[in-house]
């Protein structure tokens, strides 16, 4: 993980990524997931990219099923994009980086 990535866990995802002024792209993931650790260096990736403008979490369903729960997550990886603590974008697959790049540029747009 990157110096620009957070870890979320229930502890903290109120403060991290509900309370954040700036969007958060969370990547939900689980160690067993071979997608989720294929995409992993992509999400590192625009973590350092949109550092300033992005913040970028990562949170492990199977040690915090409460929040993958709450936000209905049903596979993986999920890409999970919140603003003013809202969700406002979702991808629930592993997907190419200009995907994620472009839905996070509408969001920055708009901002």
């Amino acid at each position: 993980m990157e110096d620009n990535e957070i870890v979320a866990t229930t502890a903290n995802f109120q403060s991290e990524v509900l309370s954040s002024s700036l969007p958060v792209l969370v990547d939900f993931w689980a160690v067993w997931c071979i997608h989720c650790r294929n995409i992993a260096p992509i999400v590192s990736e625009i973590a350092n990219e949109y550092a300033g403008k992005l913040k970028v979490a990562r949170l492990n369903v199977d040690e915090n099923p409460e929040i993958a729960g709450r936000y209905g997550i049903m596979s993986l990886p999920t890409l999970t994009l919140f603003k003013g603590g809202v969700v406002v974008n979702q991808v629930a697959q592993a997907v190419p980086k200009r995907t994620i790049t472009a839905m996070v540029d509408g969001l920055l747009q708009k901002s």
